[in-house]
């Protein structure tokens, strides 16, 4: 546009210069043949708007600035005189909005690092507001403003701290899984279309599982049966336990949770039809299902029993777990092969359990 309007300016110099040897009446005449011309144009728009360049704006309000109005309304011109009055005054405004521009920015960013530590204190912590995560950062020796840990949780669209605080099953969850495990019961459907019950129990911070027994008619003695091999089995494993989560099930009698009260563990029920609540025993039971159950044919309780000890096994030796980051419940991840000339020539044994239904692949020795 600058380099428009310096062409304009100077191109209307010239023209300027070549207006002086001309008499006052060569420059009616052609004022009156320029005058003609604009009613012609004017006819063949018929009310259509002039579409101007903005340094053709500039121009003309720079040219037309010094004349009143009630000489402008005298002038014939494609536009009206309001319109140039406003054109005049659009160029003052940018004029003087290029002017007071300030020399130098605002206040700089805040450093990436320091956001993320607000939006990971604000995480870890949903209870604080901001002005607790502001001292924590004091206490950190990160000097920081308290409107600037607002504006970097209001970018993050964190909300406040009622609807952050708020305790959902995810959190009770995450937040006691080192003394938290979980059971349910699961059917089994054999060959002769007898269905059997199985017991399973899982820890949710190491997700190993625990096979108490199938039967095809859980009385309330032989489930609690099962609960008391289960405490003495976690006793002599020396595990600890405090809460035990299990859904509203007929098949859990009271004393059943009487003998887990009786060890110190709290039963903590499930709503009506919340699987998520127990998901990491629903997950496991889905697995089961789908990589042993749905691919095997069970003859009777005894093949049952033998299949579901070797899955178990096979889940907490080998069978990796996104919960554990790809870890098993029993063995935490070996170090990655480094060498080149190994994984050049990589010798990977297969050992099939199940008649083939489970595979388990590790290096030759």
């Amino acid at each position: 546009m600058l380099l428009r309007l310096a062409y304009l300016g100077v191109t209307n110099a010239f023209a300027m210069l070549r207006l002086l040897p001309m008499s006052d009446r060569d420059k009616d005449v052609e004022i009156l043949a320029l005058r003609h011309q604009i009613g012609v144009v004017e006819r063949q728009l018929n009310g259509q708007q002039v579409r101007f360049h903005a340094s053709d704006r500039a121009f003309l309000a720079s040219l037309f600035h010094g004349l009143p109005r009630e000489v402008l309304r005298r002038m014939r011109l494609l536009v009206r005189p309001d319109t140039v009055l406003r054109w005049h005054r659009n160029v003052i405004v940018r004029r003087h909005a290029s002017r007071s521009r300030p020399k130098r920015g605002g206040r700089p960013r805040t450093v990436d690092s320091v956001r993320a530590l607000v939006l990971r204190l604000a995480r870890e912590s949903p209870g604080w507001g901001c002005r607790r995560l502001h001292g924590e950062l004091l206490v950190l020796g990160v000097k920081v403003a308290a409107s600037t840990v607002w504006e970097i949780l209001k970018e993050a669209d964190v909300g406040p701290v009622p609807e952050r605080a708020l305790s959902t099953w995810a959190d009770f969850l995450r937040s006691r899984a080192d003394a938290l495990w979980a059971c349910d019961f699961f059917e089994a459907v054999t060959l002769s279309g007898a269905r059997l019950c199985v017991f399973a129990v899982i820890e949710h911070v190491s997700r190993r599982i625990r096979i108490l027994g199938a039967s095809a008619h859980p009385t309330a003695s032989w489930v609690v049966r099962a609960g008391k091999n289960l405490v003495m089995g976690l006793e002599d494993a020396g595990c600890r336990v405090r809460c035990l989560v299990r859904d509203g099930d007929g098949k859990f009698p009271r004393p059943f949770d009487g003998v887990l009260k009786d060890a110190g563990i709290e039963v903590v029920l499930t709503g009506v039809r919340m699987p998520r609540v127990n998901s990491v025993m629903e997950r496991w039971v889905q697995a089961c299902g789908r990589e042993l159950l749905d691919r095997t044919l069970i003859w009777n309780r005894r093949h049952l029993l033998r299949a579901l000890c070797e899955f178990e096994t096979f889940c907490n030796e080998r069978r990796p777990h996104q919960g554990l980051a790809n870890a098993r419940p029993l063995h935490s991840l070996p170090a990655p092969v480094e060498d080149p000339d190994r994984i050049a020539h990589l010798d990977i044994r297969r050992r099939a359990r199940l008649g083939g239904t489970l595979h388990e692949y590790q290096h030759a020795a």
